[in-house]
């Protein structure tokens, strides 16, 4: 039984760590460099799985050697890969730079990614055989969308990061349940900077929106209830990289297992927190025992 599916990007993280991030125009010198399995599709999975789900992903790879250790980080952390296809050329790659207060800068070259621009056979009922789909924009909209489809269709509870934030059309909207945008994206997609408004016009597209709000925890807003903002842990970020997406996976395990809202949020926000504290996206992601002991502390 899949409670998970994943449908999305696979990438290899090639980090570099620095003082400060470099302006335009400017070079400045990097004191570490490290390539990480990545990509906001395989990180959201990683996470799912490392937290309890039985976690299955759809997406693509290239036949190089970062194709390779892509499949085989997912595999390690107890991912079913039979629905990840190899592809001639290159995997998706990630250029990132982690500034010493653990921000963080990301160019994506698509790769192989793009690629994924329509569901393959078995795709679909392997969807329909989950309790939930999760979904994000790193790879072609029509595969976002047909995959949003067949989770409604089927009756899977659809959780959209609308990442890298783009105007997303009404039919992917209309077979969405629960939009999980950041604070940056949530204004991108709505023109309003205050979290809180920018939840409630949502509201109008989406049944349940979650804003993640980075060192503030987030906040959760659903048709015909009040706002609900829950506080993250206070910890000290070394890296941010892959934060919202060990959120998403541990969130959809979390709901998946039939946590209530409040409590979801702040497994999830436990999750992530200690995310942070390494470097790194799904190097950096936790196992459920770790969640639940933060969580109960």
């Amino acid at each position: 039984m899949t409670d998970i599916v994943v449908l999305g990007s696979t990438n290899m993280d090639l980090v570099a760590y620095v003082e400060k991030a470099p302006q335009r125009g400017e070079t400045v010198t990097g004191r570490e460099f490290r390539t990480i399995p990545g990509g906001k599709g395989a990180n959201q999975a990683i996470a799912a799985a490392r937290a309890g789900g039985a976690v299955s992903m759809i997406g693509a790879v290239g036949n190089d050697a970062f194709g390779s250790r892509l499949r085989s980080c997912l595999e390690t952390s107890g991912v079913d890969t039979g629905h990840l296809r190899t592809t001639e050329g290159p995997s998706g790659t990630a250029h990132i730079v982690v500034d010493d207060e653990g921000g963080n800068a990301i160019v994506v070259v698509p790769g192989a990614n793009g690629t994924v621009d329509h569901l393959l056979p078995g795709d679909e009922s392997l969807i329909a055989s989950a309790g939930s789909l999760l979904l994000q924009l790193e790879i072609p909209l029509a595969a976002v969308v047909a995959g949003a489809r067949a989770a409604r269709a089927h009756g899977v509870r659809t959780i959209l990061t609308p990442a890298p934030a783009r105007p997303l059309p009404p039919d992917l909207l209309d077979a969405t349940d629960l939009l999980l945008p950041n604070e940056h994206e949530a204004a991108a997609l709505t023109g309003l900077t205050d979290p809180r408004q920018a939840a409630t016009a949502l509201l109008e597209r989406v049944p349940e929106v979650v804003v993640t709000l980075g060192a503030a925890g987030s906040l959760y807003a659903a048709r015909g209830a009040e706002p609900l903002t829950v506080p993250a842990p206070r910890v000290t970020a070394v890296d941010s990289t892959g934060a919202g997406d060990t959120f998403a996976g541990a969130l959809a395990v979390a709901l998946g297992e039939g946590r209530p809202v409040r409590a979801a949020l702040e497994w999830a926000a436990a999750a992530a927190s200690l995310s942070v504290q390494r470097p790194g996206a799904s190097a950096s992601m936790p196992h459920r025992s770790e969640i639940e002991a933060r969580y109960a502390s």
